[in-house]
């Protein structure tokens, strides 16, 4: 699974609480049966960087402990580009991106989109907040890929962390552990099934 962020600037207010948060994802996935994990970010300008495959998760958390957010533009693109090259090398079963807005033209997007799509990566696309732009490119970013996408409150942790919970455990397990979440009550899991094309 690749864990992408926007670090840049507009994430800032919520990105202490939201870090914990994704750590906490990596947990749910050991009791999965484990994930590899690459955690991409970008932020400033024209910074966008990918770490090492780590596998356990207190290796993410140190991992995401070092990035802080820093003023810049969004380059959704280059994660996306990122993540069809990475599956090229090693099979990728999900992308999960979570950011705030889109600045890019959604056509490109829609291409790279299109492009990961083909290879079988599905992208998780979890917006924080409610910008209108950047819900319709995730959604169609989401949809080109087979993935889902998902408005959540920065201030509402819980909701992350459930949404997370459930995409750690598709990775690690498939549609199939997915669909037992979902038919045992699980909501997050009920949510990203039902939205994933």
């Amino acid at each position: 699974l690749i864990f992408a962020l926007d670090a840049t600037a507009s994430r800032r207010p919520a990105w202490d609480r939201a870090s914990r948060v994704q750590g906490e994802m990596f947990l749910e996935a050991d009791r999965h049966g484990g994930l590899d994990v690459q955690l991409a970010f970008y932020r400033g300008f024209d910074e966008c960087k990918a770490s090492r495959w780590v596998s356990s998760g207190k290796a993410l958390v140190d991992l995401m402990a070092r990035v802080d957010c820093r003023a810049g533009t969004t380059q959704i693109g280059r994660i996306l580009r990122h993540a069809a090259n990475e599956t090229g090398k090693k099979p990728v079963q999900a992308l999960v991106f979570i950011g705030d807005c889109v600045e890019e033209p959604v056509d490109s997007l829609g291409n790279l989109a299109g492009e990961l799509g083909m290879r079988g990566v599905r992208a998780f696309m979890f917006q924080e907040g409610g910008d209108a732009a950047a819900g319709f490119a995730f959604g169609e970013i989401a949809r080109l890929t087979g993935g889902a996408h998902c408005r959540f409150d920065a201030g509402s942790p819980g909701e992350l962390r459930a949404l997370l919970g459930a995409v750690a455990a598709y990775a690690s397990g498939g549609l199939r552990e997915l669909r037992r979440l979902s038919a045992g009550g699980v909501g997050a899991a009920r949510m990203l099934e039902q939205r994933m094309g």
